[in-house]
């Protein structure tokens, strides 16, 4: 199978970057070391080519309702400018993607799904809105991101110019707003997936390496650091996000995955999974997701077993070495009656038994 590759492929190349198969697309792993560049973006501001992710635009007299049928949240009361976090679900109540939905205008909203469930969720979009009078457009092919994260990001992002300037100070966390550039219409949010500031901008393919180009240029004190997938996977689980294909799946419910906050029952919309999800609201899950933290120095990776008293009670989902805290850190589902935080479990690392602890997440804060 070809890979796909992004606009900026031959950039990368150039840097030195090594490359890796992410759901069908050959990204950038890392151009130096995976911790030089966890911490730049911890201290300083690091930038992401995400041209794989998903853009799919609803727009049309009834996109809300649409988008109200399709996915799980509320989007009756979102203003225009807003970001919401938000899950699209299978009829059986499991997660389909996790993603951000950007309302761009009166009746027009952006949402950005996965690399690998950009074509479904555009799939599912046109079914589930079938007879709504919205219409569903898969820019995915025609339109680049990048993502400018770290505690500089806003004075990197300030430098490309006077209206960005603006944007860069008043843009507040979850906001987005879109700027002419040159006749084209960019598409600036303070939106992340780090733990940290950060600002994501989407533009036309064709437009993306001059973008690029011009932040590397930009002579303001502050080191721009190319940043791969391998650093974004450690910076994310860190600050205790899931991630789709790991802790997020067609196996798993919101509730399970400590997301039941974020689906709408009050809406009147029978949006898909509803029923199923209904019948569970006051029953406790038999899994959930948990953050898990030791103090000796080996980490549990995805699929160790977690035990307690030599019986298996769970299983690891996403785990690092954390480079900002210097110890492991994990997510993991397990057996709800050993959720409660501060109780002692064992992961099986490599044959071994080792001692960690259910933590609260996020592990990091900035």
């Amino acid at each position: 199978m070809t890979l796909k590759t992004t606009p900026l492929f031959e950039t990368h190349d150039a840097l030195g970057a090594s490359f890796t198969d992410f759901n069908g697309w050959n990204m950038p792993l890392k151009y130096t070391s995976e911790i030089t560049e966890h911490k730049a973006v911890r201290e300083a501001v690091g930038i992401f080519d995400l041209s794989h992710m998903g853009e799919v635009f609803v727009t049309g007299p009834e996109a809300v309702k649409g988008l109200n049928t399709a996915l799980a949240g509320d989007f009756s009361k979102m203003t225009v400018g807003r970001a919401k976090y938000t899950v699209m679900l299978t009829k059986d109540g499991t997660i389909v993607d996790d993603m951000i939905v950007y309302r761009l205008g009166e009746n027009r909203y952006l949402t950005v799904p996965n690399a690998g469930n950009a074509k479904t969720v555009a799939d599912a979009l046109e079914q589930r809105l079938a007879g709504i009078d919205a219409t569903v457009e898969d820019a995915t092919n025609q339109l680049a991101l990048l993502g400018i994260q770290g505690p500089k990001a806003q004075d990197i992002v300030a430098a490309l110019g006077d209206e960005f300037a603006e944007t860069a100070t008043s843009l507040k966390n979850y906001r987005v707003t879109e700027l002419s550039v040159d006749g084209s219409s960019w598409i600036v949010a303070r939106t992340g997936y780090t733990g940290e500031d950060g600002f994501e901008i989407i533009t036309p393919n064709d437009q993306v390496e001059r973008l690029w180009n011009q932040l590397f240029s930009l002579d303001i004190g502050v080191e721009l650091t190319p940043c791969g997938l391998a650093c974004r996977d450690s910076l994310r689980l860190e600050a205790g996000m899931p991630l789709y294909g790991n802790e997020l799946s067609t196996e798993r419910t919101p509730f399970e995955a400590g997301m039941g906050r974020i689906v709408s029952f009050a809406k009147d919309e029978d949006f898909v999974g509803r029923a199923a999800l209904e019948p569970l609201r006051d029953t406790p899950p038999e899994q959930v997701l948990v953050g898990l933290t030791s103090d000796q120095r080996r980490a549990g990776r995805s699929g160790a077993a977690l035990s307690v008293d030599g019986q298996t009670v769970g299983t690891v989902t996403s785990g690092i070495p954390s480079p900002t805290l210097t110890k492991p850190v994990a997510l993991a589902y397990i057996d709800a009656q050993y959720a409660e935080e501060d109780t002692p479990v064992n992961i099986d690392v490599r044959g071994k038994a080792l001692p960690f602890i259910i933590t609260k997440t996020p592990f990091y804060t900035r």
